[in-house]
């Protein structure tokens, strides 16, 4: 059983997460530079055995895809371009930041390390993949 890696796209930055060979715990893996992504994943992806990539889909309260979605697209067709052979799934990543801010809060983090904005993008993509992992295994029980 590969990985699965999730990709919480930025213009600037991109937190990334991936599950452990089980697929049964989401964790940080990295945030790289957003120009960076594309090579930082071919060159995980010759490591490690990944199953299926989630890129996070920007969506806004009424579930219509939001401003952001315009520089998030065309990633996520280079990501299939650049990895025919792996699933990409798109998955809602509305107030995941927000999330990730109040889990920072919630670990004690001071002031200081929460402004690390790397930090809340890497915890960004671990809660979308979590998240995405949970949905998985209730479609599974239905």
């Amino acid at each position: 059983m590969g990985r699965i890696l999730a990709i919480d796209y930025g213009r600037k930055r991109v937190g990334l997460a991936v599950t452990d060979n089980l697929q049964i715990i989401a964790g940080g893996l990295a945030t790289v530079h957003s120009k960076d992504a594309i090579s930082f994943l071919k060159d995980y992806c010759q490591k490690e055995d990944v199953e299926c990539i989630v890129i996070g889909k920007p969506v806004d309260m009424q579930s219509r895809a939001s401003d952001a979605s315009r520089y998030i697209e065309p990633f996520v067709r280079q990501v299939r371009k650049q990895f025919p052979l792996i699933p990409v799934e798109r998955i809602d990543e509305r107030f995941t930041s927000q999330m990730a801010m109040q889990t920072m809060i919630d670990a004690g983090l001071k002031k200081k390390s929460r402004q690390n904005k790397a930090l809340v993008d890497t915890i960004s993509a671990t809660i979308m993949l979590q998240y995405y992992l949970e949905q998985r295994s209730m479609k599974r029980r239905s």
